[in-house]
């Protein structure tokens, strides 16, 4: 298990000790002050539905001990000075009394969840104050695990409490997404920021995406949360996402609804003459996969394994044969793990897809089968190596109680 991470031991309040010690000294060295504040925002994980978000459906996120974490302190103008620690120290200096524009600087491109979030801020709250920041984190990039969620949620929570804002998680959670669709050009849903704000400790969370209830739904102690991270390259994630949003948004104008979440597999069924291969196909999968959602609530709440490891991989043949999202190495590993998990636990793709990592719900004793499992099969199919995430359920965005 040399491959594996596994903060547990390593943390202060869930975030890890050794992050909370580079962004300290960081802040130190390059404003020659303490930082007043530390905020946190952790990553995520979808354990089920996927792509249901923008659909307005439902979805089974949890919040996971890897974070994005900020160091602050005020200043007294209107600037805000941000060092990104994990590209190289890179600076970037943002005029709040100036309207905010995009870096189009290809090695600039992370401040640009920094400016989204400030401008979507702005509009409702003319007058925050400058900040000296300093950023880091642990979330895998580029993995499916909402490393630019985390990185919007934490400085909207940053800029919240430094300027007692009293803004609700919701409402963090609807400025992140507004800087992604408005500002990057990600035309993303609410799931991950609502998770990375509004996460609980140990729970689940059933999101609806339509009216943005959350219920929490508590993990089962027995089972713990494995990520496995293919590192397949992830590629044209973007347009292909976008894609598969336009062909969902044309099947619900073309039978009359505002959302897919507005129709039920018969009545799809009914349709099908009217729809394309393609398009009845991904339809197909967002409304299968939200009754797999609410299905999988119930599994978790009544400790029903068998039935949850049957919805998984329904979910993930879902994605590979009528989302068309997964790719070999993600379907070789959901198949390794499987034949290891069998009815004890589940096993999917998550994320957007091609590429990324899989997650499976386990009982402490199959980790290392699991692990022992990928670790002996998966480089010699495919020539990659895969690393390997033992998470815990974690909380929101918030402020970190340091003594420094």
């Amino acid at each position: 298990m040399s491959t594996t991470e596994n903060l547990t031991n390593t943390a202060y309040n869930g975030v890890d000790k050794s992050l909370i010690s580079k962004v300290n000294l960081a802040f130190s060295e390059l404003f020659k002050m303490p930082a007043q504040h530390f905020v946190q925002s952790p990553g995520r994980v979808n354990l089920i539905g996927e792509h249901t978000d923008y659909n307005e459906g439902f979805v089974l996120p949890c919040a996971i001990n890897y974070h994005t974490l900020v160091a602050v302190s005020l200043r007294d103008d209107s600037q805000v000075h941000v060092v990104a620690l994990d590209y190289n120290n890179q600076k970037d200096i943002i005029e709040l009394d100036k309207p905010l524009s995009f870096n189009s600087s290809p090695e600039m491109m992370w401040s640009n969840y920094i400016r989204g979030v400030l401008a979507e801020i702005i509009k409702s709250h003319p007058s925050i104050k400058g900040m000296n920041i300093v950023v880091s984190g642990n979330v895998p990039q580029g993995a499916g695990l909402s490393s630019s969620a985390s990185l919007e949620i934490a400085i909207a929570q940053t800029v919240n409490q430094l300027n007692a804002l009293n803004l609700s998680e919701k409402e963090l959670a609807i400025i992140g997404q507004a800087a992604e669709n408005n500002f990057v050009g990600c035309n993303c849903g609410i799931m991950d920021q609502m998770v990375v704000a509004a996460g609980e400790l140990n729970h689940a969370m059933l999101l609806d995406c339509r009216s943005l209830a959350i219920e929490a739904i508590a993990l089962p102690k027995n089972l713990n949360i494995l990520i496995i991270n293919s590192n397949k390259k992830r590629g044209l994630v973007d347009s292909e996402y976008n894609l598969r949003r336009q062909s969902c948004e044309q099947v619900a104008k073309t039978l009359g609804v505002s959302s897919l979440r507005d129709i039920n597999i018969d009545r799809l069924m009914h349709s099908k003459d009217k729809l394309d291969t393609i398009s009845f196909k991904r339809a197909l999968h967002v409304i299968t996969e939200n009754q797999r959602t609410l299905d999988a609530t119930i599994a978790l709440k009544t400790h029903d394994l068998a039935t949850l490891s049957n919805l998984m991989q329904a979910s993930h043949q879902s994605m590979k044969e009528d989302f068309e999202i997964t790719v070999p190495e993600i379907d070789l590993i959901v198949s390794l793990c499987h034949e290891v998990i069998q009815d004890q636990g589940g096993v999917r793709m998550t994320g957007g897809g091609f590429g990324g990592c899989v997650v499976a719900l386990i009982p402490q004793e199959l980790i290392k089968p699991v692990i022992e499992t990928v670790e002996k099969n998966y480089q010699k199919e495919t020539g990659l190596i895969a690393s390997f995430y033992l998470c815990q359920s974690a909380s929101g965005a918030g402020l970190l109680d340091i003594r420094v």
